[in-house]
């Protein structure tokens, strides 16, 4: 019942926002194109302009921020997870850092370079290089945190933010000798952004982020497990040193591919599973798949809130989050001080 309330809030939050904007599209309308366009019904009581907004523009825009939000709180709740620390989310081990550090490099130094990419791969120039970057940056992290064999979580959590901190000392540094256009697009990409979305970037990134939202699901079981301890999970058969494995790669694919179509956006990893937690209890088998379900609707629904609350411009819907999740990350903690009282 829990997870189909909030598959039917998704619904209707996409529904809003495709209908939702500079040109109005009424929800009889919206069912006309979707009809017209499949071959179902031939009526057109609505304008090209109308068909062109939503089937361009609107629904790609949608169906991306869908996939990202889905991929960011159900990375954020696997790794809560696996580290058995309710602060964890998947900046923590590096790869919003490191995704950050080489967008900024192919923005700054790209030049001829970003050219030639450019003209191989057009739109996924920086979009490699910030899923590179993630890529790298999590796997360094991840071969430093082992130690015989295995891989002890407190010294990963250690080394990401070490190297969390270098990254960006790096990237501030770019941000340093960059010149006005180069930390306008650095600054831009940072805070998170939809609006370079199209049927491209969509199909480009579905592949890497459809893997992690069907894979982790399975994973469920195991987290209960570990979230009793390593060594009970292991005397209960989990095969502990392969679900982190499993885990933090699924989570790196997510959040790396989110990263680098929409830049950083901040909180939906860290505050939705809590939500769920919270006021359904601590059982993966709801948090997963309802934490995909709860983020791509509380995405969705930022990034509506972020194109038309400045309308005609467009607030980065990183800002738009972080002044969201801050204050109910706060009330959250609040809230749990008091009940331990």
């Amino acid at each position: 019942m829990i997870l189909t309330g909030l598959t039917l809030l998704l619904l209707a939050v996409m529904v809003a926002s495709v209908c939702i904007g500079a040109v109005h599209i009424s929800l009889p309308q919206f069912c006309s194109i979707i009809a017209n366009y499949i071959g179902i019904s031939h009526q057109a009581n609505f304008s090209t302009q109308q068909t062109a907004v939503l089937l361009s523009l609107r629904l790609p825009r949608v169906l991306l921020g869908v996939i990202i939000g889905a991929a960011l709180a159900i990375s954020g709740a696997a790794l809560q997870g696996l580290f058995r620390n309710p602060l964890a989310e998947p900046g923590l081990i590096g790869i919003s850092s490191g995704a950050t550090l080489f967008a900024a490099l192919m923005i700054v130094f790209g030049g001829k370079l970003l050219n030639t990419i450019g003209s191989i791969y057009g739109y996924y120039a920086l979009a490699i290089a910030a899923f590179t970057g993630a890529f790298i940056t999590t796997l360094t992290v991840y071969r430093m945190a082992m130690h015989q064999g295995r891989t002890v979580i407190t010294a990963l959590l250690l080394t990401g933010i070490a190297i969390n901190a270098l990254a960006f000392a790096f990237t501030g540094l770019l941000t340093y000798i960059s010149t006005d256009e180069q930390l306008r697009n650095i600054t831009f990409w940072s805070l998170g952004s939809l609006g370079g979305a199209s049927w491209i970037s969509f199909c480009s990134v579905l592949p890497f982020i459809a893997v992690p939202l069907v894979g982790l699901p399975f994973m469920a079981k195991s987290l209960n497990a570990i979230s009793l301890g390593e060594v009970q999970a292991g005397h209960m058969g989990i095969q502990v040193n392969r679900t982190k494995r499993m885990v933090i790669i699924l989570a790196t694919m997510a959040v790396g591919a989110s990263v680098a179509v929409a830049g950083i956006i901040s909180f939906v990893g860290l505050v939705i599973p809590h939500i769920l937690r919270m006021a359904f209890g601590s059982d993966n088998r709801l948090v997963l798949p309802g934490s995909a379900l709860l983020g791509a609707a509380a995405l969705t629904l930022s990034d509506l809130i972020s194109r038309t609350i400045v309308a005609p411009a467009e607030l980065p819907i990183g800002i738009v989050t972080a002044l969201a999740g801050s204050p109910v990350f706060i009330y959250m903690i609040f809230s749990q001080l008091k009940k331990q009282a």
